[in-house]
């Protein structure tokens, strides 16, 4: 029996970067073994047990075998005489199948040291393409390690549109495919992993909302950049700069999806895009099943983030309109999300990258003014109804024109 640390550890320990977790394979073992040792087990397709004190996944070294489609479509075996180069195999990239012995070598029987040192993704065998969900994962290790220098193979390139080709990206589960995008966002450079999904041509299949934009062109003056698609990945990328949450990630990815439903007659125009893109994104969000807290900040971002860039422009009632469609009242949060998305698109644009964005200063200091409105002062006042709600709105609006007014005298 031996135990080997395994995968992203040995990974980012070679690139000197903190692990985000420990994987432990055993050979020479059986469950059994594993269970009078006190291991607890927990694997369903497979024998995958916790460790009594640390609980870290041990896994018994195996290998695997295609039956079916899509990611569940594996037989998988297990015996003391599987070798730890038979399962180091059977992973996706040769970067994720070094592993680490007890007195710390490194057993490397795929090149994976090296294509490190390259700043390669490459895939460990041809299996590579029985698994759709390793698609997904080289994209995420792309916008992951984009900024040490790393691309993807050539060869395995050519593998991931196999994929698409094939078939196998239509069977991937939609809890998988929005585990992999969330992830994906929450990188530095998110960008990277839809670039990487267009150019195997997955994104037209899995995000053809998002394809659509690449090639559309907007008005120079305010887009310097033109491309809507090249723009969006420019919005995403800033948000991600800002250290934005998922959902403001996910806001910034959607906040466009409009304007690839404008008329070609209408082009570089994109009147009304704002609108048009809610649809869109509720189709997203239900095919995905992302979210609520996602889909609700997106659909307001893709409702009002113009009205934000012409937030001294726009009227007290309208800005108020713009507070109360967020919920801003009960949801102060919301209102910081919404103006963080919003200035990754001003921002996300060829030129733009590091203007100010007062627009955001506006909206809060609005918000703050009409947030010091008391409607208990309104209720023990003696007004009930909907008499409460008008002189509310009322009140709320006067505070509004205040604040306006302060910033206008301030220029």
């Amino acid at each position: 029996m031996e135990i080997y640390l395994v995968g992203g550890a040995v990974r980012d320990g070679l690139l000197k970067q903190a692990s985000r977790d420990n994987d432990w394979v055993v050979t020479g073992a059986t469950p059994q073994q594993m269970a009078d040792l006190g291991y607890k087990p927990v694997g369903r397709d497979f024998p995958v047990f916790l460790h009594p004190e640390t609980k870290e996944e041990y896994a018994l070294a195996r290998t695997e075998k295609k039956k079916g489609h899509g990611y569940h479509g594996f037989v998988f075996h297990t015996s003391p005489d599987v070798t730890l180069e038979e399962d180091l195999a059977r992973r996706d990239l040769t970067i994720n199948a070094m592993a680490q012995d007890s007195d710390g070598n490194i057993i490397d029987p795929y090149g994976g040291r090296d294509d490190l040192k390259k700043g390669l993704l490459r895939h460990v065998s041809d299996a590579f393409i029985e698994d759709p969900v390793r698609l997904l994962r080289v994209a995420r290790y792309a916008a992951r390690y984009a900024k040490l220098g790393f691309t993807i193979a050539e060869e395995t390139q050519q593998l991931l549109k196999q994929i698409v080709t094939s078939g196998e990206v239509n069977e991937l589960v939609a809890e998988r495919v929005w585990n992999e995008i969330s992830g994906a966002l929450d990188e530095e450079t998110p960008s990277v992993f839809f670039i990487a999904l267009r150019q195997c041509n997955a994104l037209a299949v899995l995000l053809p909302e998002v394809d659509r934009l690449f090639g559309v062109p907007q008005t120079p003056v305010y887009h310097p950049e033109i491309d809507t698609g090249v723009h969006t990945m420019m919005v995403v990328d800033m948000a991600a700069h800002f250290g934005a949450d998922t959902s403001v990630r996910f806001a910034a990815l959607c906040h466009d999806l409009g304007k690839g439903t404008t008329a070609p007659s209408r082009l570089p125009k994109h009147i009304a895009h704002e609108t048009r893109g809610l649809a869109i994104i509720r189709n997203l969000c239900e095919r995905f099943r992302i979210p609520a807290a996602h889909k609700q900040i997106a659909e307001r971002v893709c409702e009002y983030h113009t009205h934000c860039h012409h937030a001294a422009e726009l009227r007290i009632s309208t800005i108020l309109k713009v507070l109360q469609a967020l919920d801003v009242f009960r949801r102060p949060q919301r209102l910081d999300n919404f103006l963080l998305a919003c200035e990754a698109d001003a921002r996300g644009r060829t030129g733009f990258e590091n203007s100010a964005y007062p627009q955001a200063d506006i909206f809060r200091a609005c918000f703050m003014a009409a947030n010091q409105v008391d409607i208990k002062d309104l209720v023990s006042s003696g007004v009930g109804g909907k008499e409460i709600q008008r002189q509310l709105k009322s009140r709320r609006e006067q505070a509004i024109g205040k604040a306006l007014e302060f910033f206008k005298s301030g220029e």
